[in-house]
């Protein structure tokens, strides 16, 4: 009864023709026999003592100091039955209230006995499992699992998990657990292959009776899922049980077979093993034990075990199963798979199963490993796994996930998933890992869709398949990434011509590649060809330019290449051009021509296009460079390129005189007044010629279009409407410069003088703008010299220019705006598009060259539909001029303005767009030209 109290070991108690009740309480006829029995005990003094140390052998130390201080006859009567028929008196009582066996007089003693028999025998629970033959290294991982479930300390229901991969041993752990501490509690039940069982068509129900009839030692009905849970949670609420579930792999699972710690009693431990981490946090364990692979020493002495039937290697296999034992990478299920089949195997044949181990791995493990991969929910996650067994182990996980995701695998989460399987493995440096034996097993997968035929897998990777395929000339349709980086031994490519469908040429770090196939040119859907490091490489084939396909050229690192071909222009869709660390001194021309480029790393030129090309272009502009040589064979070089050409001779101009329409800006310094005047006609004459405009010779009058209609849409969108004549003239204005207070009180003002009511007429600036700063002039240029303004810095030029035509005029008819200075000799000429896109840092260097004193012609050109009638200048500076701007209420038709002449001098504007003066601030941020 003492160890039923200390360690809960089973006590069944029989009653033989006694009432339970006499026992418990002492009375009746078990109470008179007992009596008899203490009073023979006290008259056998000493007589009964060696018998009864006999019985009682752990009251013998204390019976030894009795009988050495007690020496009266009395007092040796009075312990010896304290300590012998008081400690009998108590454990009847506490085993008569135990429920056992009671056997009266009118029961048949064969059936009660055979009865006896049968309870004992379930309670005795002799079946301990078979751990294994040669358990390994088993114990020390059972004491590390028996500390993380706190037996002794803690009395709550406690889930652990087992985590691992294939065949790592967490069965086998578990058992031996199982085995060591199970008779601790008071049930105890290992399900195993639950993965296996859940499919079987009674699989559910089946684990749940066996849960039953191991703890309980009764088989229970159970209809469904649902009756069962109920039955566990019942039966076992109450007991404190050890419950083990070996390979779970679905959460629901372990919801039908312990759904909460209410099931179990107090003191409960459920162990879980398990290659998924995700259940194991799924289901809420409090800790996860996560099994490592054996050691060096544990490795060898398992594998010995079933190689060699001994504890030691034999002297003349140490070498070679140092190999094997290296292939296990620690995985028992390989050390002892592989054991038994070399088991009595000569030492050539040892050879010959490592060779073809190297190709094909075995299949026992094979079988077992492919478990987890079949597990995986969906093709994305086994793409996953596939691609990092063949191509990305040791890779940065970041980089992986990168490439991955560009082939639509949402590989983050794939991962993540293959890593919670025991799939992959992430380290502390972020690269990725897999066990070489999973990582063999993923490429055997791949291999056995077609073992004889290597050009039909989906990936290759194995050298000499690679070179069987490639040398085979083979049409591969499916390869989409070719990858013979870091190949020492590749002088030239394959041919490509069996390639239609690759994508991507990785070619890396190649040293003693020359030569690249010609038949590169056939590859219709490459985007990306990388060649850096190629060291040797001293030309791209011609047929490369005529890839219309290919988006990313990298050529960095190739130190032979001197020249890019001006067939680069052909490259319709190539958006990123890397060719740093090269021979090449010269950027193609055609490069500026390229409409797709986007990013460029060359000749020291590295950015996006739309900022590197400008400077490209400047660093031509030596000045022993003849820009001619430099700009004739820009075809279509549209608002990509600015010019600026010092010292300038009228020899240079006149050869690329066809292509200065196309120019987004020209900034030309002469040399002399003689030189600047021929530069200008040739300015002029390329431009009238693109426009077709010829002499322009105003010859209209007002007298002969009194219907005049004034439009400015660049700034102004308003019509000046005159009525008398079918003939039109209208108006533009420009904006060219920094906004500032005084531009934006003065395009104010003519906003201001606009009304839809028809009774409101105002004046063009010209007449009310101070004299010494307004400039008009007949026809399309207009000459000043520039005021000095004390205190007064010049910010804006403002011109409206009155244009004959038939048709509605809009800012796409002008076409470009020279500004000459003819003190300093220069010429600036900008595109329309330019003037737009102008930002005030750019206005600032173009204002930044007229000063007081200096001499300056303003000339706008037009299409060939536009007469320019009359043209005027305002000069606007950063602070507003004291003379006031006056306005006028005219009843009359005929209010004279600036010009001088009555007959064109009446306006009425009829479209109203007026903006608040408070919004100064923000439509300085506007565009200067819409």
């Amino acid at each position: 009864m003492e160890c039923h109290r200390t360690i809960g070991q089973v006590v069944v108690p029989v009653f033989y023709d006694v009432d339970p009740s006499e026992v418990r309480h002492q009375t009746g006829e078990f109470g008179r026999t007992f009596e008899k029995l203490s009073d023979r005990i006290l008259k056998e003094k000493q007589e009964v003592v060696p018998g009864w140390q006999d019985s009682k052998k752990n009251m013998l130390s204390r019976w030894k100091e009795l009988r050495s201080t007690i020496r009266s006859s009395e007092r040796w009567k009075e312990l010896l039955w304290k300590t012998t028929v008081q400690s009998w008196k108590e454990a009847l009582r506490e085993a008569a209230c135990i429920s056992g066996v009671v056997v009266l007089n009118s029961r048949n003693e064969s059936e009660a006995i055979k009865s006896i028999v049968e309870n004992v025998t379930h309670l005795l629970d002799k079946r301990e499992l078979f751990v294994a033959d040669n358990p390994v290294g088993v114990e020390p991982r059972v004491q590390e699992m028996i500390q993380l479930l706190d037996l002794k300390s803690s009395n709550h229901v406690l889930l652990l998990g087992m985590w691992g991969m294939g065949g790592i041993g967490k069965t086998t752990t578990a058992k031996a657990i199982y085995n060591k501490i199970g008779r601790n509690f008071e049930g105890r039940s290992f399900l195993a292959h639950i993965r296996e069982v859940w499919g079987q068509d009674t699989g559910k129900i089946c684990l749940q009776k066996q849960i039953l009839f191991d703890i309980c030692k009764q088989t229970e009905t159970i209809h469904n899922v649902e009756s069962g849970k109920y039955l566990l949670k019942q039966r076992l609420c109450h007991k404190r049980v050890l419950l083990v579930l070996d390979d779970v792999s679905e959460l629901e699972q372990l919801n039908t077979l312990c759904g909460s710690r209410e099931w179990f009693g107090r003191g409960s431990r459920i162990i879980i093993t398990s290659r998924d981490k995700h259940i194991l946090r799924g289901k809420g364990v409090d800790k996860v034990y996560i099994m490592k692979g054996m050691d060096e020493r544990e490795s060898i002495e398992l594998f010995s075990w079933h190689a060699f039937k001994q504890e030691s290697l034999p002297e003349d296999f140490i070498e070679l199963s140092a190999n094997l034992i290296e292939y296990s990478g620690g995985l028992p299920l390989a050390l002892e798979v592989l054991g038994c089949y070399l088991f009595d195997m000569e030492v050539t044949e040892w050879k010959t199963v490592l060779q073809k181990l190297k190709r094909i791995p075995n299949c026992q493990v094979q079988k077992k490993l492919k478990i987890s991969y079949d597990g995986l929910s969906d093709d994305t996650e086994r793409e996953i796994f596939l691609d990092i067994a063949c191509f990305f182990i040791g890779m940065d996980r970041n980089d992986v996930i990168c490439i991955l995701n560009g082939c639509g695998l949402f590989a983050e989460h794939g991962i993540r998933v293959l890593v919670e399987r025991s799939l992959v493995t992430v380290d502390d440096k972020n690269k990725l890992g897999m066990h070489d034996l999973l990582r063999d097993m993923g490429r055997e997968i791949i291999r056995a869709k077609s073992p004889k035929e290597p050009e039909e897998r989906s990936r290759l990777w194995f050298h000499e398949d690679v070179l069987d395929v490639l040398s085979k000339e083979t049409l591969m349709e499916k390869l989409k990434i070719l990858n013979l980086s870091h190949s020492s031994n590749l002088t030239q490519t394959p041919d490509f011509s069996n390639l239609p469908n690759l994508e991507k040429l990785i070619l890396i770090d190649c040293p003693r590649l020359s030569k690249v196939s010609h038949t590169i040119g056939r590859l219709k859907e490459v985007v990306m060809i990388n060649l850096k490091d190629c060291v040797s490489l001293r030309n791209l084939p011609r047929s490369i330019y005529k890839l219309k396909s290919l988006k990313t050229l990298i050529l960095s690192g190739c130190l032979m290449i001197d020249k890019l071909e001006e067939d680069l222009e052909q490259m319709k869709s190539l958006t990123t051009l890397i060719a740093d660390n090269t021979a090449i001194t010269r950027v193609p021309f055609s490069l500026v021509r390229s409409r797709s480029i986007g990013y460029i790393s060359l000749c020291g030129h590295e950015g996006f296009s739309r900022d590197v090309i400008p400077s490209i272009i400047w660093s031509w502009m030596s000045p022993t460079k003849n820009p001619s040589c430099l700009v004739q064979s820009y075809v279509g070089m549209s608002s990509l390129v600015s010019l600026n050409i010092p010292n300038s001779s009228s020899q240079d101009l006149s050869t690329i005189s066809k292509d200065l329409p196309k120019l987004r800006s020209l900034w030309v310094d002469c040399s002399s007044k003689p030189q600047l005047s021929r530069d200008t006609r040739i300015i002029l004459d390329a431009l009238y010629a693109t426009t077709n405009l010829g002499e322009l010779e105003s010859t209209a009058t007002t007298s002969q279009v009194p219907n005049i209609k004034t439009s400015a849409l660049i700034e102004c969108n308003s019509q000046v409407h005159f009525s008398g004549s079918k003939s039109s003239l209208k108006s533009l204005l420009i904006h060219m410069g920094m906004n500032c207070q005084g531009s934006y009180i003065l395009k104010q003002r003519i906003l201001q003088n606009m009304t839809t009511s028809g009774c409101y007429y105002g004046l063009l600036p010209g007449d009310n703008y101070p004299d010494w700063l307004t400039f008009n002039f007949d026809g399309s240029s207009v000459t000043f010299d520039v005021p000095r303004v004390n205190g007064r810095n010049l910010k804006t030029m403002m011109c409206i220019i009155h244009c004959f035509t038939p048709d509605n005029i809009t800012s796409d008819g002008l076409k470009n705006v020279l500004i000459i200075n003819h003190t300093k000799n220069t010429i600036q000429l900008y595109k329309r598009d330019t003037l737009v896109s102008f930002e005030d840092e750019e206005w600032q260097i173009v204002v930044s060259n007229i000063e007081p004193g200096n001499n300056v012609e303003v000339i706008v050109v037009f299409e060939n539909r536009f007469i320019v009638k009359k043209t005027t200048v305002y000069l606007i500076y950063d602070e507003p001029i004291d003379k006031k701007l006056e306005y006028c209420h005219a009843s009359d038709k005929n209010v004279i303005v600036s010009s001088g002449d009555e007959n064109i001098s009446t306006v009425r504007w009829i479209s109203l767009q007026e903006e608040p003066t408070n919004d100064f601030k923000q439509k300085q941020k506007r565009r200067k030209i819409e």
